[in-house]
């Protein structure tokens, strides 16, 4: 496959082409035309050309420079490639590892480890590095050190590991999503989302603890965050008598199901409850109120952590690196101050 085949597929120029793969400042194509562009490198199993090569030249690299290879583990879901945070997150990864003569060689879930097909794919896995996706435990940790050579993590949680980081800090996140809401004159503000070892969940808790509020288990829905246990976990705090006049949701596709759950419990967002979230994806502006949520910046943390891997495989620094990158609230229209409450000026 060539430039000017895959140009021509896309309906797009030469040009065109080469300035989104290789991610030109000059490049103005389109969301849609670069999506477009990048499922037909992927599909055609396109390798970059050698630099020393004009378009449209063979893409087969030589044996002087042999292509390399990359790994990516989803720490927390069995299926990364149907969860918006991390399949943004695994999508900006290849894409930039190709850009640099790498591509990622495959993908597998933490909850596949035990299977034997997928033991020996990794017992004679021949990548040069893995960027581990999502929140890990000790044991997890162990066994890539003892599989893999070079990691690079990418999440919102702070891994107690000596590995390379790009984090976006969940809890600090949280921190200032429930402080906003307090800001608003909430005081009975509930959680939906995943508890133990989250950094949101302690977000969340010290937001209220600051505010001298106590944390109380008739807030908490403890949930696998989805669209479906978001929806589960707010009829269970509803249909339980929940007061909370404000909702915090650990994620966006959480926060949907509590929508839907609010609204058939017959109470109006955010006349009578407020909802906010976290990760900001496309889905959120287009709801019914729109969602206030965080947006966090996946695309770039996704680059940034194949940046990382790839300088680490080739020597490129020895000393670990830690990379925090910012976050914005997006208020909307799913948040406002309670009924009959002064909101609080910030």
């Amino acid at each position: 496959m060539t430039l000017k085949e895959i140009a021509a597929e896309a309906g797009v120029s030469i040009s065109t082409v080469s300035r989104v793969i290789h991610k030109s400042a000059k490049s103005s194509a389109s969301k849609e035309v670069q999506e477009r562009i990048w499922e037909i490198v992927k599909r055609t199993n396109y390798i970059p050309e050698n630099s020393s090569k004009s378009p449209g030249e063979s893409t087969v690299p030589s044996s002087a420079e042999p292509l390399h290879s990359i790994a990516c583990l989803f720490a927390r879901v069995p299926d990364g490639e149907s969860d918006y945070f991390f399949a943004t997150l695994a999508r900006n990864i290849e894409r930039e590892a190709f850009r640099h003569n790498y591509v990622l060689k495959y993908t597998f879930s933490a909850f596949d480890i035990d299977d034997p097909v997928t033991l020996q794919m990794i017992a004679t896995n021949e990548v040069d590095g893995i960027a581990v996706l999502g929140r890990c435990g000790k044991p997890l940790l162990k066994f890539l050190k003892q599989h893999f050579q070079y990691v690079v993590y990418t999440g919102l949680n702070n891994p107690d590991a000596k590995y390379d980081q790009i984090i976006c800090d969940g809890e600090q996140i949280s921190y200032d999503v429930v402080t906003y809401l307090l800001n608003q004159g909430h005081k009975k503000i509930a959680y939906i989302g995943e508890t133990v070892n989250e950094n949101r969940y302690l977000g969340y808790c010290a937001a209220l603890s600051n505010a001298g509020i106590p944390v109380e288990e008739k807030y908490i829905a403890d949930i696998t965050q989805s669209t479906e246990e978001g929806y589960k976990g707010a009829c269970r705090l509803l249909d339980s008598h929940c007061d909370a006049t404000a909702f915090f949701c650990a994620d966006d596709l959480t926060a949907i199901g509590a929508m839907r759950a609010i609204q058939e419990h017959g109470l109006n967002i955010p006349r009578d409850v407020s909802l906010a979230s976290i990760d900001d994806i496309d889905m959120a502006q287009y709801l019914t109120p729109m969602l206030t949520t965080v947006h966090i910046p996946l695309e770039e943390m996704g680059r940034m952590a194949a940046k990382i891997l790839i300088d680490r495989i080739e020597g490129g620094h020895e000393k670990h690196i830690k990379v925090l990158f910012p976050y914005e609230i997006i208020e909307r229209q799913s948040t406002a101050a309670p009924l009959n409450t002064p909101e609080v000026k910030k």
